[in-house]
């Protein structure tokens, strides 16, 4: 894209007053063009598609579809758009499935509008900006341990919920369809990834750290 091209910049929001507000920003910078707007995530998938902008604002509290699955849906299917999360929330978690459902960058709504430009322009550009707070979400995490039972098959965390509920390896075997031996076999391995020398130990710590439904 040359120059003379402006960027095209899609709005995601589910407020009219805060996209009216953007769009009037846009309208400052020669570089940055309105494509389009979207109330929710379902709409912004869907119209994305026929846009193509090249980066979409995208709010993440949104009812029905919300912000961070229309980001992973629109990164799988339309690779070379970009999603610049744009929000009122600084919770680490939200950050975090935003940025690793796709979005290239993380800014608050209290971002200046030379700011937001700039962001703009560097998501189109592939470069990333984060907000002081996304920063330290993302340092906050990469210091963190990982969490017990992270490492876990699907199989065994099946098994570890019907040790949780109370069932022996012969109880949890006729419930899964598989020999007894099978049983203790996964539940030796989770003993072993859970960091635990007994049943009642891998029970209390999936209970505590909510690792079974």
């Amino acid at each position: 894209m040359t120059s003379s091209q402006p960027i095209r910049v899609m709005l995601v929001d589910d407020h009219t007053m805060v996209r009216r507000g953007l769009a009037t920003f846009l309208e400052v910078f020669d570089d940055l063009e309105l494509a389009g707007e979207a109330a929710d995530g379902d709409e912004a998938i869907e119209l994305c598609a026929h846009l193509l902008p090249d980066v979409v604002l995208m709010d993440l509290a949104m009812p029905e579809v919300d912000g961070v699955t229309a980001t992973r849906v629109i990164r799988q299917r339309l690779p070379k758009v970009q999603v610049l999360a744009l929000t009122s929330f600084k919770e680490e978690e939200l950050i975090q499935n935003a940025l690793q459902a796709g979005a290239i960058g993380y800014l608050l709504k209290d971002v200046t509008a030379d700011e937001l430009a700039q962001a703009i322009r560097a998501a189109h550009a592939g470069r990333g900006t984060l907000s002081p707070e996304a920063a330290q979400a993302l340092v906050h995490a990469a210091t963190q341990p990982p969490t017990p039972g992270h490492d876990l098959t699907e199989r065994e965390r099946a098994v570890l919920a019907l040790m949780v509920e109370g069932l022996n390896n012969t109880e949890i075997a006729e419930k899964l369809v598989v020999s007894p031996s099978t049983i203790k076999s996964h539940v030796s391995h989770i003993l072993r990834k859970l960091n635990v020398a007994s049943r009642t130990e891998a029970v209390a710590l999936a209970v505590r750290h909510h690792l079974v439904d």
